[in-house]
C-alpha cells in the first residue's frame, strides 16, 4: 500500500533532511537519527550523542551507522520501556529486521564495506589516516548521502505504517 500525499511529503523533507545533516556532520548515524528524531519527535540530544561513534561501528567497517540510526529510531518509536514489555520488543526487532532487509536489498549490504563497495566499488580502511583521506578526496561526504537518506525513509516508513495501522506486518505501535 502507498502513503497517503501528506505521508509522501513527509518521507521526501525526511530523507532530505537525512541527507542533509549526513553531509553537515559527515556522519551517516547522526544525519539519519537527528532526521528521525526531529520528524517524529523522537527521544532528546543525548540520544543523538549516542551516536558519535556508529558509523561503521566506531569506523571498522562493519555496520552502517545510517542503519544503526533507523535502528536506534524504531527503538525510540516501538522500543521497551518495561522489562516485562515483550510485545515492544517483538515490535522493534521486526521492524528491524524489516530495515535491514530492505536496506541490504538496494545497498548489497548492510556493513559500511559493503555500502562503500557499492558506491566506491571499493571499501576503505577508515580507521588508517590515509585511507581516510582517500575516503574523503573521494567526495564521501557527498556521496554518502544516499545510504543516510535511504535508511531514514525506511525507518520513517515503518514508523508511520506501524502508526497508521497499515498492513505492515508490525503489531501495532502506540500512537
Amino acid at each position: 500500500m502507498q502513503p497517503d500525499q501528506n505521508a509522501e511529503a513527509l518521507l521526501d523533507a525526511l530523507e532530505k533532511k537525512a541527507g542533509d545533516y549526513e553531509e553537515l556532520f559527515a556522519s551517516c548515524s547522526q544525519g539519519t537519527l537527528l532526521a528521525l528524531q526531529e520528524h517524529f519527535h523522537l527521544g532528546n540530544a543525548e540520544v543523538m550523542k549516542a551516536a558519535t561513534a556508529m558509523p561503521g561501528m566506531a569506523l571498522r567497517g562493519e555496520t552502517c551507522g545510517a542503519v544503526v540510526a533507523g535502528i536506534m529510531a524504531l527503538g525510540l518509536a516501538f522500543g521497551r520501556e518495561r522489562a516485562d514489555d515483550l510485545a515492544a520488543v517483538t515490535r522493534t526487532t521486526s521492524a528491524a529486521r524489516k530495515l535491514c532487509k530492505r536496506f541490504e536489498a538496494e545497498f548489497g549490504g548492510c556493513n559500511c564495506r559493503d555500502v562503500q563497495h557499492g558506491i566506491f566499488g571499493r571499501s576503505f580502511e577508515l580507521t588508517d589516516p590515509r585511507e581516510g583521506m582517500e575516503f574523503v578526496k573521494a567526495d564521501a561526504i557527498k556521496k554518502c548521502r544516499r545510504p543516510a537518506e535511504r535508511a531514514a525513509r525506511i525507518a520513517g516508513e515503518l514508523i508511520l505504517e506501524a502508526q497508521s495501522g497499515r498492513n505492515s506486518g508490525l503489531p501495532d505501535a502506540p500512537r
